[in-house]
């Protein structure tokens, strides 16, 4: 490609972003014909795209290795360097990225262009100024055009991925450290494009087209966008620095840094250039360099014999291995090509083949097919000697062996990985299929293997797309970039759709992303929706505050509820009856949203409080309780309804009849166990209270309420009794027992001998619902005594004893407080309609306490033999303290028993054994003992006591 002596050599120098390479293909198009060599297959086919734009299809040809497209009226030629034809003559020829001749691998190359390659009319030579001097030197007769960037390029220092700005590139040289970067960039940013030199065009235009069009702002990229791909990127930044050049890790000198860099900025738009992740911050020495454009000129280029002898293997290894004594050259390390050959020559049929010089030249030409697959030289010089033995005995390559090849290759499945090293494989035999005399039928050839890397494109491009963009981000990125309004859409499922994309569901006044499809959603998908989603919230802040109460729900556990969406939880106040609130709202829904349901949700608590504590609201606001009576009451409501006796024993005992006639109006219950309101132990005051009183001493898992409706439940060791209390239960053995019931069996229980001892009635199994075995237990738990013993069973009906006629002395109501500790366990002589306010129980059937302890008969047995039935006898344990606040030791009507005796009853005569049983020691009935003290004055009987006639009655009688 030697020109005459009257073409004019060019070298235009200067740094990227000076527009070079527009320069030089508006004077080729001013020539009839011209050739222009780039350094990439890509940028190879943006010019040509461009030319053909101006000029049309039919005058335009593209050559590189993998691709041949040339009309017969050709006058232009795009080419990559490595591809630009030998000995054409057209008027015009341009190299650009001249610079490369200093590469290591493909230097050898640009410099036999800027040595041999010469336009008839015109060469121009594109390229950095550090190759001034080289050019200078080698070509004496080249003038020279220094071209000043368009914009200014800054220096931006260290940023963090998530705070890269808009139109970005992100610069990595591993593939591996590529995908880490573009997958963050798409969790953060909502996707990226990716750009790399082993990208097919078809695939690179793909990914590049989604970045220019503003489907995505970021671009992931190798060193390939250095090359003058031009593209609207505003910064550049490195995430590294060092790079593998196919010997060993090195870092990039300030030129080559210079060269990616320069990419920001388009035409008259600055840019600016930092660093990201793990690269550490630019030398300010090597940032002026860049900013200043200047540079170390470059000494040597890297040469390559280019007079080549092909007599023998052995010759034409010793002409490529030649040096020169050039001060501006030096020998290039053996590429590829040489190192095929290298490899090929120790084979026995290729030295016997390549015996002559025209199968020498072949040879060569083989071992010049590019290692694009990058396994290894063994493996590619494996390929290499296949096709050269069929070459050289056939004349072509087998089809049926290139068929197979080929075939092996087309398959779109698979991941990124798997496509990008198919497409690798698919450029090898369509660089084959582009030799005009290695096929049978080339023609067909070429178009098969185009198709192949065409589909392998499209399916890698669709791969990288899937996994480095989100298309959702996309749509509502661009729209926001557009300044467009957004309009959201929420069905009736709380599905959130904005623009017609999914993008999450609005739970209440929260939003929540497709947690499915991105596990972590970029800030700024969630920011779109959010704004989208901003009219909605207001709709559904006033749809919520008007509301009724029925729609809204507290659970077990304190949290808010508006349907089945949790819209804000309790929060601890000043006091157990007034908690306050917090509403669950997105700070992007705005302050007036959540004050709008901060402020329903705590009407809401406020009304169902009032409610289901009323009582307790008319117990304190009753200003004519006074004295003993407004502590007690101020008592019931700091405990929500619910007092143990024992706890209370003191108060109680102090209180007159006027006092607790007047919290009897109230609801309250003064019962053996527990003092209480029958009306706050139905299961909504109880699933409240235990809610309250959890929130205000601050426990981080609150208890659940009892089913309702059940009268024993389980008692586990694990809950304290003070949380049965509040449930309404009172725990006693193995179960708890419901306190309204069990003061119901209190009454039944006051009637019995608990000195003596007494059977259990089927009544009191039937209040409990328990087995004769679980209520010995529950009696035990109470502090009686039980003694299980085997008797035979009685036929037919039992008869009830007859009471004993003597009959005790009925006492007025309040006389129990004054029994002492060992006394029969006896509690106030409640109203008839207290022991009625109980919720109703079903009670299992009459004799079901006999028939836990019967054994039943055989048939084949004698009949004459006894039928046995097991039963309990009860005896007061005789406790310190009873509950209740019943008696102390040592009063009246204790007389001269002894420490440990068992409590009298009402069922037995005072001061002896009960009529018609034996004493143990054998004796007859114990003497009665009296003992001599002051009368003791007599409390005044509650008016509003129904038994209050009765009592008075009785008195008077006496």
């Amino acid at each position: 490609m030697m020109g005459t002596s009257q073409s004019r050599i060019t070298a235009i120098l200067g740094p990227t972003n000076t527009g070079k390479t527009h320069y030089a293909i508006e004077r080729m198009l001013g020539y009839r014909t011209g050739v222009i060599g780039l350094p990439l297959r890509l940028l190879a086919r943006e010019v040509y795209d461009r030319i053909v734009a101006k000029r049309g299809p039919n005058v335009v040809a593209l050559v590189t290795g993998e691709e041949r497209i040339v009309p017969e009226r050709a006058q232009y030629w795009v080419c990559t360097v490595e591809a630009m034809p030998e000995g054409m003559g057209t008027d015009f020829l341009a190299v650009d990225e001249i610079q490369l001749c200093a590469d290591p691998e493909r230097g050898h190359v640009f410099t036999d262009r800027l040595l041999r390659a010469r336009g008839t009319h015109e060469t121009l030579f594109m390229g950095a100024d550090t190759m001034r001097g080289a050019i200078a030197a080698l070509v004496p007769e080249a003038q020279f055009t220094r071209r000043e960037r368009f914009s200014e390029l800054a220096y931006g220092g260290s940023k963090k991925i998530s705070r890269m700005p808009a139109r970005s590139a992100i610069v990595g040289f591993s593939v591996e450290n590529l995908y880490a970067i573009a997958e963050l960039m798409r969790r953060q940013k909502g996707g990226v494009a990716v750009v790399m030199g082993a990208l097919s065009p078809r695939t690179r235009n793909a990914q590049v087209a989604m970045y220019q069009n503003g489907d995505v702002d970021y671009l992931v990229a190798t060193d390939a966008i250095g090359m003058g791909l031009n593209l609207d990127i505003n910064h550049v930044a490195f995430s590294a620095t060092t790079k593998f050049d196919g010997r060993r890790m090195r870092p990039l000198a300030p030129n080559e840094l210079a060269q990616i860099a320069g990419r920001a900025g388009r035409h008259m738009n600055h840019g600016s250039f930092g660093v990201t992740g793990e690269a550490r911050e630019l030398d300010p020495e090597v940032v002026e360099a860049i900013t200043e454009h200047r540079f170390t000129p470059l000494k040597k280029l890297n040469w390559r014999n280019p007079r080549l002898e092909f007599g023998s293997i052995e010759r034409l290894i010793q002409s490529l291995e030649a040096s020169t004594d050039h001060d501006r050259l030096m020998r290039a390390r053996d590429a590829d090509d040489l190192l095929a050959l290298k490899a090929l020559s120790q084979e026995t049929e290729v030295m016997a083949r390549a015996s002559d010089g025209q199968s020498v030249r072949l040879l060569w030409d083989v071992c010049r097919v590019p290692d694009f697959r990058g396994i290894s030289h063994a493996e590619h010089a494996s390929l290499l000697g296949n096709i050269f033995n069929d070459l050289h005995q056939g004349g072509a390559v087998r089809e049926d062996w290139f068929a197979r090849q080929v075939k092996r290759i087309d398959r779109t499945d698979g991941d990124i990985d798997t496509l990008s090293k198919r497409l690798a494989y698919i450029r090898t035999w369509t660089y084959v299929a582009q030799r005009r005399d290695w096929l049978g039928d080339v023609t067909h050839w070429r178009g098969e293997t185009r198709a192949v890397e065409d589909r392998l494109s499209d399916a890698l491009h669709t791969a990288l797309t899937k996994r480095f963009v989100d298309r959702r981000t996309s749509v509502l990125l661009r729209r926001l970039k557009q300044k467009e309004g957004l309009v959201a859409d929420v069905n009736d499922k709380g599905e959130v759709t904005v623009e017609g994309e999914f993008v999450g569901r609005l739970e209440g006044f929260r939003f929540s992303q497709d947690k499915a499809a991105t596990p972590e959603e970029a800030k700024t998908l969630r920011a779109a929706s959010l704004q989208a989603l901003a009219p909605e919230f207001h709709l559904r802040a006033d749809r919520f505050y008007n509301a009724p109460d029925t729609e809204l729900d507290f659970t077990e556990q304190g949290g808010l509820m508006w349907g089945e969406h949790a819209v804000g939880k309790l929060v601890k106040g000043d006091d157990v009856l007034k908690p306050r609130v917090q509403a669950f709202v997105d700070d992007e829904a705005g302050a007036d949203v959540a004050e709008k349901v901060t402020r329903r949700l705590q009407h809401f608590i406020d009304r169902k409080v009032s409610a289901l504590f009323e009582p307790l609201e008319a117990l304190q606001k009753d200003e004519t309780l006074v004295g003993l009576a407004r502590g007690f009451a101020f008592q019931m409501v700091e405990a929500l309804g619910i007092i143990p006796r024992d706890q209370v024993a003191q108060d109680v005992k102090a209180l007159d009849q006027d006092a607790r006639g007047s919290l009897r109006k109230h609801g309250i219950r003064f019962g053996q166990f527990t003092i209480f309101m029958p009306l706050l132990l139905k299961p909504a005051p109880t699933r409240l209270r235990l809610v309250l009183t959890s929130l205000f001493e601050g426990l981080d898992e609150f208890p659940e309420a009892p089913p309702p409706g059940l009268v024993t439940i389980p008692a586990l060791p694990a809950i304290e009794a003070a949380t049965y209390t509040r449930a309404g239960y009172r725990a006693a053995g193995e179960r708890a027992i419901r306190i309204d019931m069990l003061e119901r069996l209190a009454d039944q229980l006051r009637a019995e001998d608990s000195r003596g001892g007494f059977e259990a009635k089927a009544d009191m199994l039937s209040i409990t619902g328990m087995t004769l075995e679980q209520f010995a237990d529950l009696m035990q738990g109470l502090g009686y005594k039980a003694e299980k013993g085997e008797r035979e069973k009685v036929k037919g009906p039992s008869e009830t004893p007859a009471k004993d006629a003597v009959a005790e002395e009925v006492k007025p109501a309040e006389a129990a407080e004054e029994t002492p500790a060992e006394a029969a366990p006896e509690a106030e002589a409640a109203p008839a309609e207290e022991a009625q306010a109980a919720e109703p129980e079903a009670k299992p059937a009459e004799g079901d306490a006999v028939a836990e302890g019967e054994v039943a008969a055989d048939p084949a047995t004698d009949p004459a033999e006894p039928v046995m039935e097991v039963f309990y006898t009860f005896t007061w344990g005789g406790f310190g303290r009873r509950q209740g606040g019943q008696g102390r030791r040592g009063q009246q009507g204790q007389g001269d028993r002894k420490q440990g005796d068992k409590p009298r009853g009402k069922g037995g005569p005072k001061g002896g054994k009960p009529k018609g049983r034996r004493d143990d020691r054998g004796g007859g009935n114990k003497p009665k003992t009296f003992q001599s003290r002051p009368p003791k004055k007599e409390k005044a009987i509650d008016p509003d006591n129904p038994f209050a006639a009765a009592l008075m009655g009785l008195k008077d009688k006496s």
